[in-house]
């Protein structure tokens, strides 16, 4: 009995710590790492993955009618939209540059040259990604799991509909709200069990980084990614909340971001990690659900800043390998503005966004570099996580900027925070 209770007071962020030390000595005392325990923990992980996205769909629909009827009624939607989309272009561009700046300040490593064949080059399809905003039928954006915008826009445009006559549309704004209120009841228990499912995603992970570890060509990388993390959650961020909101404790945000996070980089998923971010936004930062509902989903899908910074370093990384010769400015430039404006066309790539990205710089840049990314191949895993961990610490501290101007938050003692 007080075993159970207290499972259910221990923080949040202290289950996912356990989860993840438990994946660690699964992959380190037993042979998951031969053939058929890879393929068992792929699997397993692969299925986690996907139980855990299922809500994230119903949450953003409903959620978004609500946030958006309720921020028009109340006649702050310009105001929420200028502070999330000046947020997110301006973390994007300030991740950019961070990743620019440390990888020309230390040179890393050269990678050896392989001669790997390439495999099937992806891209972005511009034009299908905008069709795809507007499936054929309406109700086609209630199926798309991978692209939130679809969903999202649904639920917007019914949101402002509804909200141009309270009394005609109070059924459906009623709906909408014992929906929200119900997929985010359901989310809870999501989130509290995807601390145990994480024992077989870290476990995944920890077979992938073992690997990489190994060989020891790529902890240089690593290292940088970490570095650059730390700069920006421990020293960025907090300085912005600290000048912005006025906020003297900024690192509150940062300790609620904790869970999220752990669940970011095992998963590197950006879609799992919602739910999350949303509970821990409404539960520790007190971030009302008018603006959660707005910005959250906003921030995951185009604040991937993240991944910018991880295919700058890498493809600098890259160049430096092939040749000894200094990058000439103009492809610094480009490459900088490249991925950049890239970065924002990533929202339906909730996982592996950064190799992606980086195989298309690659692959656009040319000069006898179209399958240079193959070098890093072996740490795309690692890569992506990093990418979604920073993702995910903008997300949390954008939302709560966003929030805080808009006074749409309720602040907690940090003794409340789940």
């Amino acid at each position: 009995m007080h075993t159970v209770i207290y499972l259910r007071t221990m923080k949040v962020w202290i289950k996912y710590l356990i989860g993840i030390a438990l994946g660690v000595l699964t992959a380190v005392l037993f042979p998951v790492d031969s053939a058929a325990g890879s393929s068992t923990v792929a699997f397993l992980t692969d299925l986690f993955v996907r139980f855990g996205r299922y809500l994230v769909v119903p949450i953003i629909f409903s959620s978004a009618i609500i946030s958006i009827n309720k921020l028009r009624t109340s006649k702050l939607l310009l105001k929420s939209t200028a502070w999330t989309a000046g947020f997110i272009v301006v973390s994007s561009l300030m991740l950019a540059l961070v990743g620019l700046i440390s990888i020309l300040l230390v040179k890393l490593p050269r990678i050896p040259i392989t001669n790997e064949l390439a495999g099937e080059i992806i891209g972005i399809d511009i034009k299908a990604l905008v069709l795809s905003l507007f499936p054929e039928s309406a109700f086609a954006a209630l199926r798309e799991g991978s692209f939130l915008l679809v969903s999202f826009l649904f639920g917007a445009i019914i949101g402002w509909e509804s909200a141009s006559d309270l009394t005609a549309f109070k059924p459906v704004f009623a709906l909408a709200d014992s929906l929200s209120q119900l997929f985010y009841h359901v989310s809870v228990f999501f989130t509290e069990i995807m601390s145990v499912f994480s024992i077989a995603i870290m476990c995944n992970w920890t077979i992938s980084f073992r690997a990489a570890f190994a060989t020891g060509i790529y902890t240089p990388l690593i290292v940088m990614l970490l570095c650059d993390f730390i700069f920006i959650a421990a020293v960025v961020y907090p300085v912005i909340i600290r000048f912005m909101c006025h906020d003297p404790r900024p690192y509150r945000v940062l300790y609620a971001s904790l869970a999220p996070m752990m669940l970011a980089f095992i998963s590197g998923d950006s879609n799992l990690v919602l739910p999350v971010t949303i509970r821990h936004g409404k539960e520790s930062l007190g971030i009302k659900r008018r603006s959660s509902g707005f910005s959250y989903p906003l921030f995951s899908i185009f604040a991937r800043g993240g991944s910018a910074l991880v295919a700058i370093i890498s493809f600098i990384m890259i160049w430096r390998s092939y040749t000894a010769l200094a990058i000439p400015f103009g492809d610094i430039t480009w490459l900088f503005f490249t991925a950049f404006g890239l970065s924002f066309l990533l929202g339906n790539i909730p996982s592996g966004g950064a190799f992606i990205l980086l195989t298309i710089i690659c692959t656009t840049y040319g000069k006898g570099f179209e399958t240079s990314y193959l070098l890093l191949q072996p740490a795309a895993v690692i890569m992506c996580s990093f990418a979604t961990l920073l993702d995910t610490v903008t997300a949390m501290f954008g939302s709560y900027v966003v929030s805080v101007k808009t006074k749409m938050v309720e602040h907690h003692t940090i003794h409340h925070f789940i």
